[in-house]
């Protein structure tokens, strides 16, 4: 086969790729472009602490409730963590790397919310252990529990 022949297959099989479904939800194409606007919010220096309580009333209840008090809960466990959104989601960052964040049941159509943690989070217990916890209730108990895992997280 000539080279221009081999070249012309090339550029067919590229394009039949490129008409593949895409592999991102909407829901995910929406968090990346929140991550974009973000990253050009944080170029701009603006407060982050801002952003992430916008961002918490825009939640639809029962969701915007818990992060309020999430919110509160982790200021108060571990205040050298800074506020700032992370995908669209409330995240607190030390040295500017997210060590938490709150995700709401209705960012992604979830039954119920997660609070979750970065492997920059310092919880590392044996060979494995926890970084993702459903919420679907926000006792007295989950506060504590909550509490305790932020602050040993930002240590």
């Amino acid at each position: 086969m000539s080279q221009k022949t081999d070249k012309q297959k090339r550029t067919k099989r590229t394009t039949a790729t490129s008409k593949s479904p895409t592999v991102l939800t909407a829901e995910e194409r929406a968090a990346m472009k929140e991550l974009v606007q973000e990253r050009k919010a944080e170029a701009r220096g603006e407060d982050g602490e801002s952003a992430v309580l916008a961002k918490i009333a825009e939640m639809p209840e029962p969701d915007r409730a818990r992060a309020e008090r999430l919110h509160a809960i982790v200021k108060a466990s571990a205040p050298s963590l800074s506020p700032k959104t992370w995908y669209g989601m409330p995240a607190y960052a030390k040295d500017g790397k997210v060590v938490c964040f709150f995700q709401s049941a209705a960012k992604f159509k979830a039954r119920y919310a997660t609070f979750g943690f970065s492997d920059k989070a310092n919880l590392d217990d044996g060979n494995m252990w926890p970084t993702y916890f459903a919420l679907k209730e926000l006792t007295s108990a989950e506060e504590k529990k909550i509490a305790g895992l932020v602050k040993k997280a930002a240590s």
